[in-house]
């Protein structure tokens, strides 16, 4: 008992002192690092002489000449070589390398002064065992202080520290397990690896683990950490292994990309947190380029709604494929600045032969000379047409504001394209147009339905439409409430706990957006595929897992986070479609197809559309609700979807 108190006063010592150099400057430590291989310069010196002479000749004058020899070759060829430019707590086996390389170096004029020119007294072999010992002692010195000072420091902090599995076992969690080494935060305790065979061994001293040991060695060392070290794997897998881990208060990182690899350069600061877009956005198809590029290389392009979700992942995209020229149309102030700092940044970064002209112009849509100003002033050859009203229960609140961005936008940016010879024309569209149950679905569809009498009456420009979902972390998505609420502490709110939505990310969407419009013929309703509907209940579930926290509920009181159900908005539907009709036809992408839509011809369209506008005018709320219900025959009240919904679900299965 004695022995094991006198033990701990001396550790804490020696812990004491260790932080205490470690706190030191710079300098001063590279000033300790340098006296103290000048001592080991001068041991080795004597080492060898013993080994060689079979005694200890310690204050021989040979001995002492040898000495100041060494120490006179070691310090210029150490110093030189940027010896001490390293931090040794990081030291690693690239360190050991260049300490060789440079006792290498070193071992020449000693060798060439006491080996071949020759000193008397001093044997001629010492010139080749001195380096040698003179190498393991440095890289013995560097091992142990990387010892003390990292793990004795961790080990006294090891009441805070994060204790960690890296899930992958390969270099970049080889890596990855170096720089924690370095971080008294975190407490390494094994790797998580899919291969059965490499289950069992050690990296660096750390065990490998299959995936079924999760359970146990959560339990057993308290593991609140796990780092996905796995750079390149696809979103299908990183979802599954994400699924095992979900039964646990756990905080998953990862690492960003294969760019760190390359580089050598992970470190921890290269982890971020697991994001939603990561699991349910799909494994991405490789666009193809020929369409990518059909309506924009070379191009003038012009952008509406430039400063929203969509439209600004469109001019990201676009800035990198050689237009001639970008041009930024918004309505908000804030929105049009972002979007052009942020793209000036990025052209600087392109080669001169590639960076486009941007020009950003403030103005709305809906103000049909301000559209025909800018169109004749650019002459653009290609449109996206982005801009719009989302935010269902807003336009369901704000019917006139909503139809007239959204009808009357397009229509008047549809018409003076036509009029000023545009080439390409594609409007971002919505499932929400698809039977919709709200107003801005059924302004959208109508929006459609002017695209495509346009292009049915035999107009030059080729007009075409790309329908899809939701949108992964736009502005009228849930998943940035959601990640407010948890970081608020809850509760997360969901409407209704069967609510499905479609799910995609914005980079995908808009590359494909883009593939869609260099299809067009004239008059196509794309639809992109959105892979299967996601229920909004189990996204909250596993936002609040990733978030490294449980759901509370009956079964589980203690949890962290409550979700709770506040009913649907008004215009929501449970459900969200596609498609109006049946039969989609494939297209040459794979993520794309197009839909089969019923039209109205130009005349009858436009006689509504002048009644529309003349009802928004007067202010005649309820007349331009009940003229979009005349131009969308399957608009239906969102109550009376969503009650035939329910039935259908609760109606058993036949047989």
């Amino acid at each position: 008992m004695i022995l094991a108190r006198a033990w701990g006063v001396v550790e804490e010592r020696i812990l004491a002192t260790l932080a205490s150099l470690v706190g030191l400057g710079r300098s001063e430590k590279r000033a300790i690092l340098i006296v103290g291989d000048a001592l080991l310069c001068v041991a080795a010196v004597l080492i060898a002489f013993s080994l060689r002479l079979g005694r200890w000749e310690v204050f021989d004058r040979e001995v002492g000449l040898a000495a100041v020899i060494a120490l006179s070759c070691w310090l210029p060829i150490f110093l030189m070589r940027g010896t001490y430019s390293s931090i040794l707590r990081f030291s690693g086996g690239r360190t050991m390398v260049g300490l060789a390389y440079s006792v290498a170096l070193y071992a020449i004029p000693i060798v060439g002064i006491v080996g071949v020119i020759g000193i008397e007294g001093v044997p001629r072999t010492v010139s080749v065992i001195q380096p040698i010992i003179f190498l393991l002692l440095l890289a013995m010195m560097r091992i142990v202080a990387r010892y003390a000072v990292v793990d004795l420091l961790k080990r006294r902090d090891v009441g805070q520290a994060s204790v960690v599995l890296i899930y992958g076992a390969g270099e970049a969690g080889q890596q990855l397990a170096v720089a924690l080494r370095a971080d008294p935060a975190m407490r390494l305790v094994g790797f998580i690896d899919d291969d059965r065979k490499i289950e069992g061994e050690l990296i660096d001293g750390v065990p490998i683990f299959s995936r079924p040991k999760l359970p146990y060695l959560v339990d057993t060392y308290g593991v609140t950490d796990v780092l996905l070290a796995l750079p390149h794997v696809t979103r299908s897998k990183r979802r599954r292994i994400m699924q095992s881990l979900e039964d646990w208060p756990i905080r998953v990182r990862m690492l960003p990309g294969m760019r760190q690899i390359i580089d050598e350069q992970v470190s921890i600061s290269d982890l971020r947190d697991v994001q939603i877009e990561d699991l349910l956005g799909r494994d991405p198809v490789p666009p193809n380029e020929l369409l990518l590029g059909r309506t924009i290389v070379g191009k003038t392009v012009m952008v509406t709604g430039a400063g929203g979700s969509i439209g600004s992942e469109l001019c990201r995209q676009i800035v990198t494929m050689r237009p001639h020229k970008l041009i930024l149309v918004e309505s908000s102030e804030y929105g049009l600045y972002a979007i052009g700092q942020e793209l000036q940044a990025a052209i600087t970064e392109l080669p001169e032969d590639r960076r486009p002209a941007l020009v950003e112009e403030l103005g709305s849509v809906t103000d049909q000379p301000t559209v025909r100003r800018l169109l004749a002033r650019w002459r653009p050859e290609t449109i996206f047409h982005a801009a719009a009203y989302k935010h269902v229960p807003l336009v369901e609140a704000n019917p006139i504001a909503g139809i007239g961005n959204n009808v009357c936008g397009t229509l008047f940016m549809a018409s003076e394209a036509e009029t000023a010879g545009v080439a390409n024309f594609v409007l971002v569209s919505t499932d929400k147009a698809v039977r919709p149950t709200n107003v801005m679905g059924a302004s959208k569809r109508v929006c459609e339905l002017v695209l495509q009498a346009l292009a049915a009456r035999g107009s030059r420009t080729c007009f075409a439409m790309v329908r899809f979902g939701n949108v992964l972390g736009s502005s009228g998505s849930v998943v940035p409430l959601f990640r407010e609420q948890i970081r608020n502490g809850g509760p997360v709110t969901v409407t209704d706990r069967n609510v499905t939505r479609f799910f995609m990310t914005i980079p995908e969407a808009s590359q494909l957006v883009i593939q869609a419009g260099a299809m067009a013929k004239g008059g196509e309703v794309f639809v992109l595929d959105m892979g299967k509907p996601v229920r909004i209940i189990e996204l909250a579930r596993t936002m609040i897992n990733l978030s490294g926290l449980t759901v509370r509920d009956e079964d589980h009181p203690d949890g962290d986070i409550e979700i709770a159900e506040i009913g649907l908005r008004n215009g929501e539907k449970l459900y969200e479609e596609l498609l109006i009709g049946d039969d989609p036809q494939p297209t040459g992408h794979a993520r794309i197809m197009q839909a089969r839509e019923t039209m109205l011809e130009w005349t009858g369209l436009s006689a509504k559309l002048d009644a529309l506008r003349t009802a928004m005018d007067e202010g005649r709320a309820e007349d331009c609700v009940a003229i979009l219900h005349e131009l969308v025959p399957e608009y239906r009240p969102a109550e009376e979807v969503n009650e035939a919904a329910a039935e259908q679900e609760q109606r058993p299965l036949a047989g």
